[in-house]
C-alpha cells in the first residue's frame, strides 16, 4: 500500500472522531476514493455495512439498502476524502508511470494528462485525444481511439467479461481498437455479481450527452465484408435504412446521413 503523507495521516484520525469509525475503517475508504478518482468508490467495509458503491453526486449503496442514515455517512465520509485527496498530498509521491501511481499509464508516448479517468474492479482506464489507456491487473494496454468519442469503459458482467466502451456510435468492445503498445489481453476475471455503478446494463457512466446516436456496424460485420458475404451487404442496406428513418424522423440532419452512408458504402 502506498505510504500516507503526515497530512494524510492526520486526515484519517480527524475522519475516525467526526464519523465514529475506526483508522482502519477510514482508510480502507480513503484508497477505495482515491482508485475511482474520487469520483467513486467500490468498498467492502464491515463498519460501512459490507459492500458498497458510491459515486460523487449520484447514488450511494450499502449493504443495508434501507438504511438512509448509514448511506448519508458514506456520502459524507466519501466526499470528505475526495475533497482533501483533490487539495492536499495525502498519499506519499510515487515515481511516475508505477503501478500505483496516479500517473500509471506509458510515459514515453507522450500521452500527457488524461481529460477523463476512473477505476472499476480491478480496471484502472485513462481517455486521452485519440488515446485509451487500459490496466487490468497491473497490465496496461494503450489503444487507439480512431474516431470514437470515448465517454466511459465498462467490464461486462454475467459470463462476459470483456471490456467495452461508449462513443457516439454505442456501445464498442475495446479489443476492436488498434493496439498501439502493451498486450492485446483485455479481458479480467468475473467479479462477484453486483450492482456496479460503470455496468452498462444498469446505469451508463461517464457518457456524453448527445443527442443520437447512430448505428455502427459492428467488427464481425466488417470481417465479413472483406470476404464479399452477401449477408453483410444485407447489414449494411440495413443500416443505411435505418440512418434514413432518423433523417426523416429529424433525428439527424441530412449532412450526417449523407456522411454516414458514404462511410457504410465504402465498407462494401
Amino acid at each position: 500500500m502506498q505510504n500516507l503523507t503526515p497530512q494524510g495521516q492526520q486526515l484519517i484520525n480527524e475522519l475516525s472522531q467526526r464519523y465514529n469509525l475506526s483508522y482502519d475503517a477510514v482508510l480502507h475508504m480513503l484508497i477505495a476514493v482515491n482508485n475511482g478518482g474520487c469520483t467513486m468508490a467500490q468498498f467492502s467495509c464491515p463498519e460501512l455495512g459490507g459492500s458498497g458503491q458510491w459515486m460523487r453526486g449520484g447514488m450511494t449503496m450499502v449493504g443495508d439498502m434501507f438504511n438512509n442514515g448509514l448511506k448519508m455517512t458514506v456520502d459524507n465520509l466519501c466526499n470528505d476524502l475526495a475533497n482533501a485527496l483533490s487539495n492536499s498530498q495525502i498519499f506519499a509521491p510515487l515515481p511516475i508511470g508505477s503501478r500505483n501511481s496516479n500517473q500509471w499509464w506509458p510515459q514515453d508516448l507522450g500521452l500527457g494528462q488524461p481529460f477523463s479517468s476512473g477505476a472499476q474492479n480491478n480496471i484502472r482506464y485513462a481517455v486521452f485525444p485519440n488515446r485509451l489507456a487500459v490496466e487490468v491487473n497491473g497490465q496496461v494496454t494503450v489503444y487507439d481511439t480512431l474516431d470514437n468519442n470515448i465517454g466511459g469503459v465498462s467490464q461486462q458482467q454475467g459470463g462476459n467479461d470483456s471490456l467495452t466502451f461508449s462513443s457516439q456510435y454505442g456501445t464498442i468492445a475495446v479489443n476492436s481498437l488498434p493496439v498501439v503498445s502493451g498486450s492485446t489481453q483485455t479481458s479480467a476475471p468475473t467479479p462477484p455479481p453486483q450492482n456496479n455503478f460503470l455496468d452498462t446494463k444498469h446505469q451508463p457512466s461517464f457518457v456524453p450527452q448527445n443527442n443520437h446516436t447512430l448505428p455502427q456496424p459492428n467488427t464481425q460485420g466488417t470481417n465479413s465484408l472483406n470476404s464479399g458475404s452477401d449477408t453483410s451487404v444485407d447489414n449494411i442496406i440495413g443500416l443505411i435504412e435505418k440512418l434514413a428513418k432518423l433523417r426523416d424522423a429529424g433525428a439527424i440532419s441530412e449532412n450526417d446521413y449523407n456522411n454516414k452512408k458514404a462511410e457504410l458504402l465504402n465498407r462494401i
